[in-house]
């Protein structure tokens, strides 16, 4: 929309609306000529409130002696709990993530999105920041998800609580089997044998031993558990730390036990690969023992160790009755009522073309059934129209212990949200926070949202703290116009599996410190999926710097030319005009654009189809000389009138 159009409409002048826009938060500069439909809708929209709100500020600037005693005055307060993680506070703020660690950074205090800061830490940064923030104790039980389903639990009635299935995840270093133990455990499932499909990947699946179910959560890797923890989430009862008895404890082994440590569950480690010929069972058992003090059950501990081979399915039972038997021993915390409003975990979510906003929730507590609406944190994120089972079938509701896929939901929660049955506040879809950044949640097939260019991403790293820092450098790379989609991340060489994914989200694959195997590297080119590997962060960033420059349409800036006072008018017609005029200012240009000025007002604009000088066709007349005009609109010049010549000139952002 052409800025003099949208000045017409808000009843402005031009250059009033220039001066304004930029202390109305818009980063249009003095000499734009035009601004995309999406923002001048938005300025019409909220030209009232924006105006009020700029009343405001420049009523607080006159009182600039006062400022001190005002700071205070409006300072926004906010109420924390005694420890928080930066992204939590960062949206109980209301402020951009990478501002809170800027400060913190300023503070000489290097923390990742999901670290806690306590209470002092967040006080400090949170003066420096304009805010008052206060200690709430109440909060720390509050925020704790983990803490919300004990006290629901303990409020049932024992009468009514019932076992449930125990949820397991399994963790382990980068190609030491996790995936091959999951397939492994999913083919001794009688039950999924004569269901006899692939099953549809929705995060978690369930298999039946010795007439017991069992959950297993196929996370992506230790940061979505860490992820689900660091919002509160109980997610598992028992882990698996899968080892390589050919290759020991690695350095994402230990990170994967701190991470069960921290979540204090109970543990099972599958030393895995006993097939192969240096496989040292006894050297791994030494290992952990050494390293991590996991002392094993037959060496007089208290911890089972389970030797077992993914690939040839050796021990995978023997595994499964060692998962039952922990779950046996700790029965009274694996309980829930099936007979209540459901309550659970998204340990997947995602946007589809087909279904829209779709999440795989983990219930915990109470049953889920079509038609209960679901909230989270007393927002209404929409109402259970179908659900789905891992095998990708339509089932009625999901009870405790179970995983189900939800079609129906306004917006796609965060992995490790927790949703319950309820009627909380109708949210708006125009925005809502993720904690990471503030993402515009549109239809998918909007109007507005097809206009926003979008790089895919499916990232690979070797450890939990690379992949976030790829995720905090990206997510410092803002450009409206333009949008990282992030739509898997993990740990671990990039898989099969990653290529499909890539090729169905028209995604690109970033591997950071891991490798393609030779067999995936041939698919992904059958595929025509790009594959890119790095192992230093800033090249990587760097490469998507590129890619999101070629994308940004250069910006159109009005380049004033000079003015001509009309003196006469030879010819009129239906969409033009022939006149007569003098170069009073500047120069003239061909195929320049027309502005005409009566009264010190625009009454109108056209374009500049002919110029002449001494009836000869010409490219430039200069001050002070006549001209012939071929003016191309609605035909309104006359005699006195001023015509202001511009032309559009393109500026490429830099990025």
């Amino acid at each position: 929309m052409n800025i003099t159009e949208l000045a017409r409409i808000l009843k402005i002048p031009t250059q009033e609306l220039r001066d304004k826009l930029p202390r109305l938060g818009f980063d249009i500069g003095q000499k734009a000529i035009k601004i995309d439909n999406r923002t001048a809708n938005k300025i019409i929209s909220q030209w009232n409130d924006l105006i009020k709100q700029l009343e405001i500020q420049e009523q607080k600037e006159k009182g600039k002696n006062d400022m001190e005693e005002e700071k205070i005055e409006t300072k926004k307060e906010i109420k924390i709990p005694s420890f928080i993680t930066v992204r939590n506070f960062a949206q109980i703020a209301d402020l951009p993530v990478n501002q809170v660690l800027s400060e913190l950074m300023k503070n000489s205090i290097f923390s990742s999105l999901n670290e806690k800061i306590d209470f002092e830490t967040a006080a400090i940064i949170g003066a420096d920041l304009g805010l008052e923030v206060k200690l709430d104790e109440k909060l720390d039980t509050q925020i704790d998800q983990q803490d919300k389903l004990k006290d629901l639990l303990k409020q049932e009635k024992q009468s009514d609580l019932q076992p449930r299935p125990p949820v397991i995840v399994v963790m382990g270093h980068v190609d030491h089997g996790k995936t091959k133990l999951l397939d492994a455990i999913r083919k001794t499932d009688v039950v999924a044998g004569e269901a006899g499909g692939i099953t549809q990947h929705i995060g978690a699946y369930q298999v039946k031993r010795r007439n017991k179910i069992i959950t297993f959560i196929d996370t992506p890797g230790h940061e979505a558990f860490t992820a689900m923890r660091s919002r509160g989430a109980k997610i598992a009862d028992i882990a698996i730390l899968v080892v390589a008895a050919d290759d020991g404890v690695k350095p994402q082994t230990i990170e994967a036990f701190r991470i069960i440590e921290a979540a204090k569950l109970p543990y099972v480690v599958a030393i895995n690969k006993i097939d192969k010929p240096e496989a040292n069972v006894d050297k791994t058992k030494q290992e952990l023992s050494n390293q991590l003090k996991i002392n094993p059950e037959d060496w007089g501990g208290k911890t089972i160790c389970a030797p077992i081979s993914a690939k040839q399915g050796t021990g995978i039972e023997n595994l499964l009755d060692m998962v039952l038997l922990i779950a046996d021993m700790e029965a009274d915390k694996i309980k829930a009522n099936p007979h209540t409003s459901a309550f659970g975990t998204v340990i997947e979510s995602r946007v589809d073309k087909g279904e829209g906003a779709i999440a795989t929730v983990l219930i915990q507590n109470g049953t889920l059934k079509i038609g209960d609406s679901l909230c989270l944190r007393n927002n209404l994120y929409g109402k259970v129209k179908a659900l789905k089972d891992y095998f990708g079938q339509n089932i009625t509701k999901a009870i405790p212990g179970m995983p189900a896929k939800i079609i129906g939901l306004k917006v796609a929660p965060v992995v490790g949200d927790v949703l319950e049955v309820g009627a909380g506040k109708k949210i708006k879809i125009k925005k809502i926070k993720t904690g990471l950044k503030e993402q515009i949640i549109k239809k998918t097939n909007s109007e507005e949202d097809s206009k926003i260019k979008k790089i895919n991403l499916i990232i690979k790293s070797d450890v939990l703290g690379s992949g976030e820092a790829i995720e905090e450098s990206l997510a410092k790379i803002e450009i409206p116009e333009i949008k990282i989609n992030i739509i898997k991340k993990g740990l671990g060489n990039i898989t099969e599996g990653d290529i499909t994914q890539a090729e169905a989200s028209q995604a690109q694959t970033i591997g950071f410190n891991v490798k393609i195997p030779t067999a995936v590297e041939d698919l992904a080119r059958d595929k025509n999926v790009t594959v890119k590997l790095y192992n230093i962060i800033y090249e990587l960033i760097n490469d998507i710097k590129k890619q999101i420059q070629e994308l940004v349409e250069p910006e159109i800036e009005r380049v004033d030319l000079g003015k001509v006072k009309v003196l006469a008018i030879f010819r009129t017609e239906s969409n033009s005009q022939i006149i007569g005029g003098k170069v009073i200012k500047d120069t003239v240009e061909q195929n320049s654009f027309i502005e005409v000025i009566r009264d010190k007002q625009i009454i109108e604009t056209g374009k500049l189809a002919k110029l002449q000088s001494g009836k000869q066709d010409v490219n430039i007349v200069e001050e002070g000389q006549e001209c012939g005009i071929r003016y191309e609109g609605k035909p309104v010049i006359k005699e006195g009138d001023v015509l202001q010549f511009w032309k559009e000139e393109k500026i490429i952002k830099k990025i």
